[in-house]
């Protein structure tokens, strides 16, 4: 697979043809790393003895990023190509998964396709050497939580660990266990939502940027609000995931102009949830 750079502070993990000198990993395995506070926390979490996941068949790169991990406090395990990570997730329940696309044999998008279908609702961080947007929306349609393109900072994955972990575990917060407009309903303590009593398959995240929709109407949100509270990181440039997770929400829960709710695109700021239905939950 293609490798690229990612690094720590100011050093760098780099391709296999790079690694040549006996002591390269615990060169690289000693810079320090900061504390990461969430966007819009009041305090830092913390995730002890998480399980995640490396499904990649970089064996040196996921060492390499175990051993980053396992720094900041998570049980780390690896399964070198998609097959064998399917097996390790039906059989160790991780918390998370980070899943390379480029994977041989069955690759990333597969894996995450039939995780999805068989009901798994595992967190799932994708990584892509591309980084084209087709390869992004394709893994947030598919039910990715979150994506990230190589080359990339591990500072920035763990942000994004702990932002997916946290909406994972955001309903047992102050807020509201239950959101409704019209027909549909939100059950965030059970991550169930439902149109017409019929449940509707949304991933976490598609379900955290309904419910932050829900919770500023009558009020837009800008994009950048709304990456915040429902992604739990910053809005970075050039970055379409909320985009993309409107869209499908757009889609998944059949809204049409003439609709009793629907979501209002507000140009150069953000979105708007949009109630027509005059019904009081």
């Amino acid at each position: 697979m293609l490798l690229s750079r990612i690094r720590i502070a100011d050093r760098a993990f780099v391709p296999k043809s790079e690694r040549s000198f006996p002591n390269y990993r615990a060169k690289n395995c000693q810079a320090r790393v900061k504390v990461v506070t969430l966007p819009g926390s009041h305090g830092s979490i913390a995730f002890v003895n998480e399980r995640i996941l490396i499904i990649d068949d970089d064996t040196e790169l996921a060492t390499m990023l175990r051993e980053f991990l396992e720094h900041e406090g998570f049980a780390v395990s690896h399964a070198a190509d998609g097959s064998l990570g399917m097996d390790q997730i039906a059989a160790s329940r991780p918390d998370l998964v980070i899943l390379d696309v480029m994977l041989p044999g069955r690759d990333g998008f597969t894996v995450l396709q039939a995780l999805r279908a068989g009901g798994a609702d595992v967190p799932v961080i994708m990584l892509t050497a591309r980084g084209t947007p087709d390869d992004r929306i394709t893994g947030l349609e598919l039910g990715a939580d979150d994506y990230l393109a190589k080359p990339f900072d591990p500072r920035e994955l763990l942000l994004r660990i702990r932002a997916v972990l946290k909406r994972a575990v955001a309903a047992d917060g102050g807020e509201p266990a239950t959101l409704a407009c019209a027909d549909l309903r939100i059950e965030l303590r059970a991550g169930l939502v439902t149109r017409a009593g019929a449940p509707v398959a949304l991933t976490r995240a598609e379900m955290q940027v309904l419910a932050q929709l829900l919770r500023a109407a009558p009020a837009e949100i800008t994009r950048e609000e709304l990456t915040a509270r429902a992604l739990g990181r910053p809005l970075a440039a050039f970055d379409r995931s909320i985009d993309t997770h409107v869209s499908n929400l757009r889609r998944k829960l059949a809204m049409r102009d003439d609709g009793p709710y629907g979501i209002a695109s507000i140009r150069g700021k953000g979105y708007m949830w949009i109630d027509r239905s005059g019904i009081t939950p």
